[in-house]
């Protein structure tokens, strides 16, 4: 592989899983709120094909308005956790945008954005919803886990996505950070962006805001579905 990482903030330190094939496609997972990347590697890790890249790049540190401005990993400002709280704009479309920077910088490195996943946990999830629909490539598909659509009420208008884009939301039922309720207007606002059979959206009983061996086979069959081996 050739290109110049430095060239692209976010993958200069981010985590790159590399596959033990030849790769020929890549997901790239995006952590949630005061998270890093090496967060979400091991777990990463457990289902990835060997063709497969996984890149998981670390947020920029930031103060948020959630946590009484303490300066954390953030991808983009948090100022509240109910639907009607005040939302980043500016922050949610430059987050976007870094992430764009690590898919073009894919793309002209050999894997095309129809062989690149976005995927994240809770406010990364977030941020892979809004940066997939906002995308000017199509890209392979979405995994959201624990989130929600950020600037939803900009949709169906700003979205650039195909409407056969594939995306997996996962969500547990015990969420208290961000209700499951929330991933299930997600999943209707969903359906008015993209075509309805492409939404998968499953909740697992007594799963908190956290992750589980039964959502991680999901998430396995969900990236092996759509990143087939070529």
């Amino acid at each position: 592989m050739c290109g110049n990482n430095m060239s692209v903030p976010l993958l200069a330190e981010a985590v790159t899983l590399s596959g033990t094939e030849k790769e020929t496609a890549a997901v790239i997972f995006l952590h949630g709120l005061g998270d890093s990347g090496h967060g979400w590697a091991d777990t990463l890790t457990g289902i990835q094909p060997p063709y497969i890249k996984f890149i998981c790049p670390h947020a920029p540190q930031m103060p948020v308005t959630l946590n009484m401005r303490m300066t954390m990993p953030a991808w983009f400002d948090l100022m509240g956790l109910s639907a009607d709280s005040p939302e980043d704009e500016s922050g949610i479309k430059k987050a976007a945008d870094s992430i764009k920077a690590i898919i073009e910088h894919e793309a002209k490195n050999g894997i095309p954005p129809h062989r690149i996943i976005l995927g994240g946990f809770s406010q990364g999830g977030a941020l892979a919803l809004y940066t997939a629909l906002t995308c000017q490539h199509n890209l392979a598909g979405v995994v959201a886990l624990s989130c929600w659509l950020p600037l939803h009420r900009t949709f169906p208008s700003a979205s650039n996505a195909s409407k056969n884009l594939p995306i997996l939301q996962c969500h547990g039922e015990m969420d208290a950070m961000i209700p499951c309720h929330f991933g299930a207007m997600t999943a209707e606002k969903l359906k008015i962006i993209v075509d309805t059979h492409m939404i998968s959206f499953k909740t697992y009983p007594g799963l908190s805001h956290s992750s589980c061996p039964q959502e991680m086979a999901s998430v396995k069959d969900f990236i092996e579905k759509y990143l087939p081996r070529i």
